[in-house]
């Protein structure tokens, strides 16, 4: 063989191989931006995934304070409700002392007879009617 022929098929050989290596740069370049991309729609699908999950943890926070709130303004209210009734039965109970009808301040005295010895007939243990003219 000529050595020009030579010379023509090893420079034809390396300009085949220079081709290849710079098809496989190219081709490797592509799936690398292609990785780049995929990666960085991630990355932006996780920060859109974070700030929603952090604007759902603000909102939860916020409806748990409101929750908080209003279970220590029920908490007072009842207190306050309480004290409400608590008033409201030592009054009845006052008018009932005082109201010489009241079956409820009979029944009271019968009761406080009864510690002192009186039946509730209106006789005491020493034979003694305690009635006061009131129908038993």
């Amino acid at each position: 063989m000529d050595t020009g022929v030579i010379v023509v098929i090893v420079v034809a050989a390396l300009i085949v191989v220079a081709l290849l290596v710079l098809l496989g740069r190219r081709g490797r370049e592509r799936r690398l931006d292609t990785r780049r991309d995929q990666a960085h729609e991630i990355r932006r699908e996780a920060e859109v995934g974070r700030a929603q999950a952090d604007r759902t943890r603000a909102e939860a926070e916020e409806r748990a304070a409101r929750a908080r709130a209003e279970e220590a303004t029920a908490r007072e209210q009842t207190a306050h409700a309480e004290v409400k009734q608590r008033e409201a039965q030592e009054r009845h109970a006052e008018a009932d002392r005082i109201d010489p009808d009241s079956e409820e301040r009979e029944a009271l005295e019968r009761h406080e007879g009864e510690q002192e010895g009186v039946d509730p007939g209106g006789i005491t243990s020493h034979g003694r009617d305690t009635s006061h003219g009131r129908d038993t």
